[in-house]
């Protein structure tokens, strides 16, 4: 059996419970011959195929085994050139979940993240910063995607900040976190409910402590 014979809409389904099964079983199974079908079949020319296909890769991803998806890196890339939103915003997603892995290949694919960012849905534009707060916490990669990072919190929408300005919380150092302070401050006004007032007001607190606890501590 293929894995595409598997997928929801090879089954007639509208839910995304079998994508999901396949995922488990490919990660369960280690079917790295599936794994390279499905992306293969990025480019089928049923767009639902595609959809089935993407969700399925970034979904192993996101249940921790990224590592099983990492070698496809480029090919993910590519697809942000794609018209396809599902595709882009699934590719995004897979490769925000790659960059812990493979930090020197998704940084090489900027340009194309970038320009997915500048041009993308809300999904696509969160994990470029996802993507962009793990470049930037590596030394090598800072210099680079630290300010596209500052600049995607300077410009998102207010709703979107909290979330962003914890994301960014994992590039975050002595010497570069009064950046991150002095933005927050600076459009603290702009939240409408207290709760995202509230999640950044915890920030500024950590940003204006003597020590920063790593992110994982600081949003437990």
């Amino acid at each position: 059996m293929k894995a595409i014979d598997l997928l929801a809409t090879s089954l007639n389904r509208r839910d995304d419970k079998p994508n999901q099964d396949l995922a488990v079983e490919i990660i369960k199974s280690k079917r790295h011959d599936w794994l390279k079908e499905l992306v293969d079949n990025l480019h089928h020319k049923d767009k639902n195929i595609q959809s089935d296909c993407i969700k399925v890769l970034y979904e192993i991803g996101e249940c921790g085994s990224a590592d099983m998806i990492a070698p496809y890196y480029n090919d993910f890339g590519q697809i942000l050139k794609s018209k396809n939103n599902r595709l882009v915003w699934g590719a995004m997603t897979a490769l925000d979940m790659i960059a812990s892995i493979n930090p020197e290949g998704i940084y090489d694919l900027l340009p194309l993240i970038m320009s997915a960012v500048d041009n993308g849905s809300v999904i696509t534009v969160d994990h470029g910063v996802g993507i962009l707060s793990k470049l930037a916490g590596l030394k090598e990669y800072s210099d680079s995607a630290f300010p596209l990072l500052m600049e995607q919190l300077r410009k998102c929408p207010p709703k979107q900040l909290p979330m962003y300005a914890e994301k960014a919380m994992l590039a975050i150092n002595t010497e570069n976190k009064k950046q991150l302070l002095d933005l927050i401050e600076s459009r603290l006004s702009e939240m409408d409910k207290e709760s995202q007032k509230a999640r950044l007001r915890r920030i500024i607190k950590r940003l204006n402590s003597k020590q920063l606890l790593p992110a994982h501590m600081l949003f437990k």
